[in-house]
């Protein structure tokens, strides 16, 4: 019993969404699992829905909040990828993205300049875009940085 409970936490973790980032895939205060062991034998790849370990751009921990925080976002763009917004639209290699799980209806303005990722860098955003840009964590995180898949 002792076994299977170490291995559970090892392999999988709980994450509780705070916010409206990723709607309509993930509620506000939704929980979901996510798997440390799906990457083990593949890379992330365009499209999953990862946990992404938190470190403030200045490195500062906010002392209201906890140090683990994780944050749960879609990777759009892949290592080595040009990617930009233009009007709403995602660009890779200036091919715009399909995105079936975006939010509908509020329609994007977003316009960001193209970010080329490093060879270690994946591009993660959340799926309502209806919100301004600057109320989303959004850009390029190195590998080390995922966690898991979250098993939706």
């Amino acid at each position: 019993m002792v076994l299977c409970v170490v291995g559970f936490k090892l392999s999988v973790v709980h994450i509780r969404v705070d916010g409206i980032s990723m709607l309509p895939t993930c509620a506000d205060q939704s929980v979901h699992w996510v798997s440390r062991l799906a990457y083990l034998w593949h890379e992330p790849q365009r499209g999953d829905v990862v946990a992404i370990r938190f470190v403030p751009a200045d490195g500062a921990i906010n002392k209201l909040e906890p140090p683990h925080v994780m944050l749960l976002k879609r990777i759009i763009g892949l290592p080595g990828e040009t990617v930009a917004f233009v009007n709403g639209r995602v660009l890779v290699n200036g091919e715009i993205l399909d995105e079936p799980y975006e939010k509908d209806g509020e329609g994007c303005n977003w316009n960001c300049a193209p970010v080329v990722l490093g060879p270690d860098q994946y591009y993660v955003v959340g799926d309502n875009r209806s919100m301004p840009p600057d109320y989303h964590t959004h850009g390029f995180f190195e590998r080390n940085r995922i966690v898991g898949k979250a098993l939706l």
